[in-house]
């Protein structure tokens, strides 16, 4: 038996849309990551980028669970000598809420040359316009 590796003819990628309102952020970013990594497919392969497109809207509008607006806390550093800066999820969604899901489907791709390429595969916007209508993106049903 030999095992089936895809070749780029094989390999189709569609564009998804995904309304982020009302959705729970790591429940949606556990979908947006399967979909960017194209483990739906019945040709994934795990080395190779089989995955499709997603454009994500209303990023301001996502939910979390619990009291993580209060509690969950981002971390970055300088990388000078006490550089290290933190912000609440409660102040990033106010400012930056695409930051949010970014950070979250970033942690659930794999690291390396293959994450990088597939993390630019996701494209996420704060209101409910996005500049890829050319594309015709599918809306996702969870």
């Amino acid at each position: 038996m030999r095992t089936f590796i895809p070749k780029k003819d094989d390999i189709v990628q569609k564009w998804w849309l995904i309304d982020a309102d009302g959705r729970i952020l790591g429940r949606m970013a556990t979908e947006i990551a399967d979909l960017i990594r194209g483990k739906k497919k019945p040709q994934f392969t795990s080395h190779l980028d089989t995955g499709d497109f997603v454009v994500v809207i209303n990023a301001e509008k996502i939910k979390v669970t619990g009291r993580k607006l209060d509690q969950k806390k981002y971390y970055h550093h300088s990388l000078y000598p006490g550089g290290i800066k933190e912000i609440t999820l409660k102040d990033l969604l106010a400012t930056k809420p695409e930051e949010v899901i970014k950070k979250a489907v970033w942690g659930m791709v794999p690291k390396g040359k293959l994450g990088r390429a597939l993390y630019k595969k996701l494209k996420v916007y704060r209101g409910p316009s996005h500049p890829h209508e050319a594309q015709n993106p599918q809306e996702y049903k969870f």
